[in-house]
C-alpha cells in the first residue's frame, strides 16, 4: 500500500500506539489501515459415492480442476456464499450438509471454510469460470490436475473421512508449500 484511501496521501508502515504489529497509516489524516485476511468458501457437492469438480476456464491455474468455492462476498453468510460459488461454477443446487474444513494459509492471507453439500439432482453444466463439470469416483479424481494444494489436502481429508464413515469438522494451517503445519487434531 502506497497512499491512504481516505485522503489520498502518502502512508507509512509502522506500529501504532496500543498496537503490536506495523501497520500502513497515513502520515496527513493519521488512519489506520487494516489488513486481514481474504475468506474463501465453496462446497464439496456430492452425488451417491461421486464428488463434483470443476476444471477451471480462469486463472489463476486455468485448466486444472478444484470444487467450487471463491471470495466471500459482504453481506453474505460462508454457507450462502459456498451455495452461490457452487451455482456460478458448476450450475447445481445444493443443500449443505455442514461445515467439513477450516484451513487457514497465512502465507497468503486466506482462510478457506469448505462445506459438504449433497446435490438436489444430477444436473449440473460448464460456466463462464469452468469449462468443464464433471462427477468422480475417488478412483477417478485427477489428483495430478487438482489446481490448488489447499483444495488437494481437503479432498484427501474429505475420502479419509468417507472410508471411516464419518466425517468431521478439519482445521489446519497449510504451509506455503501445500502441506499442512502439522497432523490434522481432528479424528
Amino acid at each position: 500500500m502506497k497512499f491512504c484511501s481516505r485522503c489520498g496521501a502518502k502512508v507509512i508502515s509502522r506500529i501504532p500506539s496500543g498496537d503490536n504489529r506495523p501497520r500502513y497509516v497515513c502520515e496527513s489524516c493519521g488512519t489506520i489501515h487494516y489488513q486481514n485476511p481474504v475468506m474463501v468458501t465453496g462446497c464439496i457437492p456430492e452425488w451417491q459415492d461421486r464428488i463434483l469438480l470443476c476444471r477451471r476456464a480462469i486463472e489463476p491455474r486455468s485448466g486444472l480442476w478444484t470444487v467450487p468455492a471463491g471470495f466471500l462476498e459482504r453481506g453474505e453468510s460462508v454457507a450462502e456464499g459456498a451455495i452461490r460459488e457452487t451455482w456460478e461454477e458448476a450450475r447445481t443446487r445444493v443443500d449443505l450438509l455442514g461445515l467439513f474444513a477450516v484451513l487457514n494459509l497465512a502465507h497468503i492471507g486466506q482462510v478457506y471454510f469448505l462445506l459438504r453439500g449433497r446435490m438436489r439432482r444430477e444436473e449440473f453444466a460448464s460456466t463462464p469460470e469452468s469449462s468443464e463439470v464433471k462427477l468422480f469416483p475417488e478412483e477417478d479424481v485427477p489428483w495430478d490436475e487438482i489446481a490448488f494444494p489447499v483444495v488437494r489436502e481437503c479432498l484427501r481429508l474429505f475420502f479419509r473421512d468417507r472410508q471411516g464413515g464419518a466425517f468431521g469438522v478439519h482445521m489446519l494451517d497449510i504451509l506455503p508449500n501445500g502441506r499442512p503445519a502439522k497432523k490434522d487434531p481432528s479424528p
